[in-house]
């Protein structure tokens, strides 16, 4: 996973759906994210959620499925791990996600240090930068620097969004740590229509990639529909992507 924690190399882009919910589904995604030039596929197997009625995802059978449009497409997987128990589930996922309710889960952090694979750590609901790099240093502490940062919106008052993106957390991480920040712009927004251009002020401002959703039918999703991108979508976003970036890094 060199290119994920190369703060210096490649933008990444990491895309797919919130929840896996088939074979049809994910297996379709991961084609269309891999054609759009994302460079991992992201998909949620286990979900927290809101209300215990809501859809909790897969499970087991969703982490099968991810692999099986890993071995499909070659693309690397990121998905949200929940808790200790289920770590023997993901000795074969690339990269596990830490969701914003269990960034101060300070146990599962722990055994993440000493389970040594990449972890995506994204910023809790209403934690502080300073809480956040807390949070890396539990990993890092057990033995393992493969640590990648994510904004991806705190808790506000404003109900036009699910959350209030702040962008300002991207360059002021990269100043106090070494670590790589990612944005995710589709928790941060709840919104499809504002998760472009919110990324390509997170490119613009110096984010290291970004975590985007993307559903092939979103009316239809089981989780966060609106806020995915149609891989149509997608792809047009990439491509702004590439040439912003390149006017940026010329």
């Amino acid at each position: 996973m060199d290119i994920i924690l190369n703060p210096g190399g490649r933008f990444l882009l990491m895309a797919g759906p919130c929840a896996v919910e088939s074979e049809e589904q994910i297996l379709a995604i991961a084609r269309a994210v891999k054609a759009a030039g994302a460079d991992v596929l992201r998909g949620g197997a286990y979900k927290p959620r809101t209300s215990p009625h809501e859809f909790q995802g897969l499970g087991p059978e969703g982490l099968a499925l991810l692999k099986l449009a890993r071995q499909e497409t070659g693309l690397p997987l990121v998905s949200e791990i929940m808790g200790v128990r289920e770590l023997p589930l993901f000795e074969d996922v690339d990269i596990l996600q830490v969701g914003a309710r269990n960034m101060q889960n300070f146990e599962l952090l722990k055994e993440l240090g000493r389970f040594g694979k990449p972890v995506l750590l994204k910023r809790g609901l209403s934690a502080t930068l300073h809480e956040l790099l807390s949070s890396a240093e539990y990993i890092m502490v057990e033995g393992n620097s493969q640590v990648i940062l994510c904004e991806r919106g705190v808790r506000g008052f404003d109900g036009h969004t699910r959350n209030i993106l702040d962008l300002a957390a991207v360059p002021l991480l990269k100043e106090l740590s070494h670590l790589p920040v990612m944005v995710d712009p589709s928790h941060a927004t709840g919104r499809a229509d504002l998760v472009p251009p919110m990324a390509l002020a997170a490119a613009a401002c110096g984010a290291d990639g970004l975590l985007i959703e993307v559903h092939n039918h979103p009316d239809q999703a089981l989780s966060d529909g609106d806020q995915a991108l149609r891989p149509q979508d997608f792809q047009q976003l990439a491509g702004k992507i590439r040439a912003l970036r390149e006017v940026l890094n010329p």
